[in-house]
């Protein structure tokens, strides 16, 4: 889905053409400049409403709202000077017709960053002008019918066109395309640097100048001499003898963490701050480069592969920390293999990014959830482009062939069924969305009207207002769901054993309602779209739970060595 970096280069507040390349998923049937002219629209608009409600939380002119704008973002990634570069081209223009009482969309629009084609209608975020649209924008044009500017406007010139840019945009979008690390000194996968697809996706290597040692490896020699699996245990126990993984390890059914996920299992997550103009500070961004060099994911705190502390109310470990809890000698193995668009259809574009040696590693528990994206999209008619249950069968099944000829023998498949988006319009519709919120004039009705409009919704079978269209969404989620199940139980492979379970929202709103939450808070509140950070923590909390109580021989012994483990190795090198 384009529409997650749409949300990125808004928050990124200002137009990062060669960001947008890099870390927009690569996996559209369209060409990714079909829908570029939508994409803008939505960036321009998100920016020049930041610089409006700026100036009004702050009651200053709104020169200076763009200024104290600018000011805010720092200097990585070119953020800060990008920002005075487009006040410089553009600043004139927006104050003039922001200090005519003129809203974003008629800004936007005025300075031809949308568009409305012909026989299309005009698409707006904000209630339409009393005046009309056509009376207001010529209204507008007038205020600035001879500014220079106009020539850049709607310009896809980008920095990575620049000579001495574009082999670094090259090297970057490739390596974030194929979901390996961008810096990885072995090309084992694994990397030193946290993010481009480095530690943040995937245990963080311990030798990045041997490709024979990284996490979930069985060890070499029990690492009496070097730490082969990378989970800090080596060396020989100076009492007996023994080398300390062999009397710690030994028998403890080690195993790793996979995910195979869309946005959702990479945490996609947008900062409330970045686009709430009441809560901007000069701290409110500090975050944000390391957040664009992970395609605007945060897997270092999802609820599968997290290893960071939770920034969330509740403190509910990831499934990697609770496997790492249960056994100590599973430190650092763990791989999110997630991408933002990903579906059935297109994983396998990316799986081969997956790291496991059948004759070298120890087994794997790998988790398919794809939850969505095989019946969301932002035709203005879905329906026809959704996944069907024959296709999907299909793909499942030469991704089950793909994994038995690469794990290990005694790994385990553990498939989500899909969602039921329909929860996303109940409890959001009337709710004021970050950037509605200081006037009262947007809903995420607006938002999901807005977006299915430019046809860039992230789904708009289920952010729509139309309840047959909801229906038929989560009827086609159902049948893909008891398609998976139906896999389940009538397969087998040689290698990997296959379990289902469904995508219990309605258990994790029940379990959020008893902890006094509302359901609404479970949605990430800038995209009303992904389950936020609680959600993922609530999920992990009821995978583990069934995998105790159905199917404890996924999650292999505790070890009980794991006290001895921490006397001697402390936090193992930590992640």
């Amino acid at each position: 889905m384009k529409f997650l970096w749409t949300i990125s280069l808004a928050a990124s507040l200002f137009f990062l053409p060669a960001l947008h390349t890099l870390a927009s998923p690569a996996f559209q049937d369209q060409p990714v400049t079909s829908h570029s002219q939508s994409y803008t629209c939505v960036g321009c608009v998100v920016v020049v409403s930041v610089i409006d409600q700026l100036a009004q939380v702050h009651n200053s002119t709104v020169q200076a709202a763009m200024e104290r704008l600018c000011s805010y973002l720092p200097e990585k990634l070119f953020l800060k000077s990008t920002c005075y570069l487009v006040a410089h081209i553009y600043g004139a223009d927006i104050i003039k017709l922001l200090s005519a009482d003129m809203n974003a969309d008629v800004v936007c629009h005025t300075l031809k960053f949308c568009k409305q084609d012909t026989g299309q209608p005009l698409c707006h975020f904000y209630p339409p002008p009393k005046e009309g649209w056509t009376f207001t924008l010529q209204k507008a044009r007038s205020i600035i019918q001879n500014s220079s500017a106009l020539k850049y406007a709607g310009s896809d010139s980008s920095i990575c066109s620049l000579p001495f840019l574009a082999r670094i945009c090259h090297e970057i979008k490739i390596h974030i395309e194929n979901s390996v690390p961008l810096k990885d000194g072995d090309s084992d996968k694994y990397s030193v640097f946290p993010t481009l697809r480095g530690y943040h996706w995937r245990g963080r290597d311990c030798n990045d100048y041997d490709k024979m040692a990284y996490p979930g490896r069985r060890p070499d020699n029990w690492d009496a001499h070097r730490d082969s699996n990378c989970n800090g245990i080596w060396g020989i126990d100076p009492k007996d003898g023994i080398p300390y993984e062999k009397k710690f390890c030994e028998g403890s059914q080690p195993r790793g963490i996979i995910l195979l996920g869309d946005s959702a299992g990479a945490h996609f997550h947008i900062v409330p701050e970045w686009i709430t103009a009441s809560q901007m500070t000069l701290n409110s961004f500090l975050n944000l480069p390391i957040a664009l060099s992970d395609e605007l994911d945060w897997p270092q705190l999802s609820g599968t592969t997290g290893f960071l502390d939770s920034t969330s109310k509740i403190k509910e470990d990831s499934i990697y920390l609770r496997l790492r809890k249960r056994n100590h000698c599973n430190h650092r193995d763990y791989q999110n293999i997630s991408k933002n668009g990903a579906s059935s259809q297109n994983l396998e574009k990316f799986i081969e990014s997956l790291s496991r040696n059948q004759q070298l590693d120890y087994p794997a528990i790998v988790i398919y959830a794809m939850i969505g994206n095989d019946v969301c999209n932002g035709k203005a008619d879905p329906v026809p482009d959704m996944t069907t249950p024959e296709k999907l069968y299909s793909k499942v099944m030469q991704t089950l062939q793909y994994l038995n000829s690469h794990l290990p023998n005694g790994s385990h498949v553990i498939f989500y069924g899909l969602a039921d988006g329909s929860f996303l319009w109940d409890h959001l519709n009337n709710r004021y969305h970050p950037l509605g919120q200081l006037n009262k004039d947007v809903t995420y009705a607006q938002v999901y009207s807005f977006l299915s409009c430019l046809q860039i919704s992230p789904c708009h079978g289920w952010m729509s207002a139309n309840e047959t269209l909801r229906a038929l969404t989560s009827q086609r989620a159902e049948q893909l769901s008891n398609t998976l199940k139906k896999i389940v139980t009538s397969e087998k492979f040689a290698n990997v054993n296959l379990f289902y379970m469904d995508f219990a929202l309605q258990e994790i709103i029940e379990e959020w309602q008893r902890r006094g939450g509302q359901p609404w808070q479970l949605i990430e509140p800038v995209d009303g779209f992904h389950p936020n950070e609680v959600a993922l923590q609530l999920l992990a909390d009821q995978f583990w739970k069934k995998m105790e109580s159905q199917w404890p021989e996924v999650l292999g012994k505790e070890n009980p060595f794991n006290s001895q483990i921490e006397q001697v190795f402390g936090d193992q090198g930590g992640h």
